[in-house]
């Protein structure tokens, strides 16, 4: 070959590779400019608690399983340490809706709490707004229509409590009954709407918020009866004096004393109607009212209460976990699991006999830390944990850092999306502020602020009563020691109510306990439905003495 041609086939060999990687670059451009933004479902059981999932062990990992919800964790992140800023439902929802304290979001509890304020932003909103589908299924609990939904289908009875059985919904604003188990039909619906937009070619952001396994724990009819022949274990603190903790563990309306008749499903009496019917149902709710079989000791009513809550509450929970596999299983079959975020969460936690209670609002951790798991294959390593610190106002710009969404609205939390590739930012959040307002009724819990890190939980109870308490979780996990005046931590508790006087102005909650009792005793109003056949449990029960 001739150099003239030696150096032609050269400059074509030249030109040719600068046209693929011109069209290479193109290609790659064009791939990222129309990669297609994740779907999100967002899965919240109602009072769900860790001590109830297996994956995160305790006592009921081996009786009462949940492989479903565990597949989330095996094949994501679990947190550990995921934590709610006010541990009751409505308020919890709030928070998780706008990202931000009870004091910014305008609901800060659900007796006497009036309606969450629909004007506000939401997640929800933003994600319609910018070109997502959007739909909710289940329950929703905030005295409102939800906002930024294509579709909504949520439980619109009992002051949007719902029921578990023949549940009355409210569809796009029409109110229908529907016919079934609750768990069963808000999986269904949420189902429908998959299957009735699988060739769209947007994303979704899909929200399926369960009933159970809220109070009264009606299980499906099939497993009514999973546990009947076992004695189900006991937590440890399930005999706890509340030495040292007289005036608030001690004084309270959630032990196993406080159970009513439909709770303990004992037998209705025949040709009860109305007020009568509600009164009975709830006998037990009341100081004195134990609910029990004639003929049973003190110490056995309060284990046959126990028994029958137990294994009540976790028949609800399979339930929920056989409906999440079912949301599972639809993905899997329709090739969505990649490019699906799939979130499982509770409003707060839980008590499952730990201190001899049930229900949630104390700062103490069985109520204090929420079930947390996302997977996300194209962001994280299957069975990843995390035990940094978050809170549920974190959620709202975390799922908007996921899907790419950029918005000028402010929120409180704190994008945790680093965290999800296992990269935890220098100086992350190593404390939670928390507040509780509700008082008296439910329950009969003492409003209450503190903060928790990762060694110490720091509360003062103040409506009443003015106590501090103090707990080394490292050396006493079960917070049983309030050791607030042990001179060994004195410098402790110095620090630490300095770090909960910063947040407190942080998050621009920094008032004076007077305008906190304030808001505890202030009526926003209650939820009312178009239930107008139900009495109300509130007109029944809720006047009572302090």
């Amino acid at each position: 070959m001739t150099s003239i041609s030696k150096i032609t086939t050269f400059k074509l060999i030249v030109f040719c590779s600068m046209v693929l990687a011109l069209f290479s670059c193109e290609t790659t451009t064009k791939k990222s400019e129309t990669k297609k933004k994740p779907n999100i479902i967002y899965i919240m059981a109602d009072d769900l608690t860790i001590q109830a999932i297996s994956v995160y062990g305790g006592i009921f990992k081996e009786i009462a399983p949940t492989p479903n919800i565990d597949k989330i964790a095996n094949e994501g992140m679990l947190f550990q340490d995921a934590l709610c800023t006010n541990a009751i439902c409505g308020p919890s929802r709030a928070a998780i809706l706008t990202g931000n304290y009870s004091n910014l979001n305008g609901y800060y509890k659900n007796e006497s709490g009036g309606k969450f304020d629909d004007t506000q932003w939401t997640f929800p909103q933003e994600f319609q707004k910018q070109g997502y589908r959007t739909s909710l299924f289940g329950k929703w609990h905030l005295g409102t229509e939800p906002k930024g939904f294509d579709v909504f289908k949520y439980h619109n009875s009992a002051g949007q409590q719902g029921h578990y059985w023949d549940p009355t919904y409210n569809e796009n604003g029409v109110d229908v009954k529907e016919k079934g188990y609750s768990t069963n039909l808000s999986t269904d619906f949420a189902l429908s709407w998959l299957e009735e937009g699988k060739n769209s070619t947007d994303p979704f952001l899909m929200v399926l918020q369960y009933k159970a396994p809220h109070r009264p724990w009606e299980p499906d009819t099939k497993y009514e009866k999973l546990w009947e022949d076992i004695e189900m274990p006991y937590p440890s603190t399930f005999n706890d004096t509340y030495e040292g903790r007289e005036l608030t563990a001690g004084d309270t309306e959630m032990t196993m004393e406080y159970f009513s008749n439909k709770d303990m499903k004992m037998p209705e009496p025949d040709g009860l109607e109305g007020v009568d019917k509600m009164k009975w149902n709830f006998y037990g709710a009341k100081p004195g009212e134990v609910v029990q079989p004639k003929g049973m000791s003190f110490e056995e009513g309060r284990k046959w209460r126990y028994q029958t809550y137990i294994k009540d509450y976790l028949a609800c929970v399979k339930s929920v976990d056989d409906n999440v596999g079912r949301v599972l299983d639809y993905l899997g079959e329709n090739n969505l699991e990649e490019n699906t975020i799939i979130v499982l969460t509770s409003d707060q936690g839980f008590y499952l006999g730990e201190h001899g209670f049930f229900d949630k609002r104390f700062i103490y951790e069985e109520s204090l830390r929420m079930p947390f798991m996302v997977k996300y294959p194209e962001v994280i390593k299957p069975g990843s944990v995390n035990e940094d610190i978050i809170s549920n106002i974190d959620f709202a710009p975390t799922f908007l850092e996921l899907a790419g969404l950029k918005t000028n609205q402010k929120m409180q939390g704190t994008n945790f999306a680093p965290l999800l590739k296992g990269e935890t930012p220098k100086n992350w959040q190593d404390a939670m502020y928390y507040h509780y307002y509700e008082f008296p009724y439910w329950h009969h819990v003492q409003p209450h602020y503190g903060l928790r890190t990762q060694k110490y939980t720091l509360a003062h109870f103040y409506y009443n009563i003015d106590v501090w308490e103090l707990y080394d979780l490292e050396k006493d996990p079960n917070q049983l020691n309030n050791i607030i005046n042990d001179s060994n931590y004195s410098e402790v508790v110095v620090e630490l109510k300095a770090k909960l006087k910063k947040l407190m102005i942080k998050f621009e909650n920094n008032k004076s306990l007077k305008d906190f009792r304030m808001i505890t005793d202030k009526d926003f109003g209650d939820i009312v439905t178009n239930d107008t056949n139900e009495p109300s449990v509130q007109d029944l029960l809720t006047k009572k003495e302090n």
